[in-house]
């Protein structure tokens, strides 16, 4: 017998895919454990701006949906967005005295 994706699965799947250029490079996996359901999302690495957003203003609203929906389903949902390989490094720390041709 076949498990029955989650409603708040769908309802992700829903969202990152109507935000994303690559729909089908979006990859959700669901894990359950004693804290609760785990959803890890893979999209594109082009894509990721997309998902995360201004200051992560887009990532932090997709979490806040799901963990709602995630209450109406009696599940303690969390958010892993999964950096793509070869996506960005750590980002430069501002300038600094040293870098300042004084």
């Amino acid at each position: 017998m076949a498990e029955e994706t989650p409603q708040y699965q769908e309802l992700l799947e829903y969202i990152v895919k109507a935000l994303v250029d690559n729909p089908n490079d979006v990859k959700i996996e669901r894990r359950v454990d004693e804290m609760g359901v785990l959803l890890s999302l893979k999209v594109h690495a082009q894509d990721m701006g997309q998902i995360v957003g201004r200051q992560g203003s887009t990532a932090r609203a997709i979490r806040t949906l799901i963990r709602i929906a995630g209450l109406k389903a009696h599940a303690r949902v969390n958010l892993k967005i999964e950096e793509p390989e070869g996506g960005r490094g750590p980002r430069k720390s501002e300038t600094s005295l040293g870098d300042l041709n004084l």
